[in-house]
């Protein structure tokens, strides 16, 4: 939630391994899964959420649910409330489990962009470091 908005002192501070909401992930997401993921697929067509005007926050995995609620509340219109909580909750469920999913995948990002870093500086620090078996044998030619 806000992720696009919102930035810590980590973030300001190491932007590197910091990811990107705005952006695509960086790392491929079949990567480290021995059986694989299960492809997230929209059930909801962009003419559905049209005619159902639903807004372009609310135009994500959990939409065919949100278009179930608006249809209950067009159906019983005057006593919108108590008739569709049982759908209202299923939305809210799936809206829970997907902030879940996006904050699990920010979470990979950012620990699979802190590993690389780390390897990075490791290999830097291996390049720089010359072996100790050089060292003397400059020595002796000394």
């Amino acid at each position: 939630m806000g992720t696009k908005l919102s930035t810590s002192l980590e973030d300001w501070l190491h932007p590197e391994v910091s990811p990107r909401a705005d952006r695509p992930t960086t790392f491929d997401p079949q990567a480290g899964f021995t059986k694989g993921r299960k492809e997230r697929k929209m059930i909801a067509t962009t003419e559905e959420m049209d005619r159902w005007q639903l807004p372009y926050g609310s135009r994500n995995y959990c939409a065919h649910h949100l278009i179930d609620v608006k249809k209950c509340q067009a159906k019983y219109a005057p006593f919108i409330s108590h008739p569709c909580w049982d759908l209202m909750h299923v939305y809210e469920q799936c809206h829970y489990q997907e902030e879940l999913v996006r904050v699990k995948e920010y979470e990979r990002e950012r620990r699979l962009l802190k590993r690389r870093q780390r390897k990075l500086a490791a290999a830097r620090a291996a390049a720089e470091i010359p072996d100790e078996s050089d060292n003397s044998a400059n020595q002796k030619t000394e």
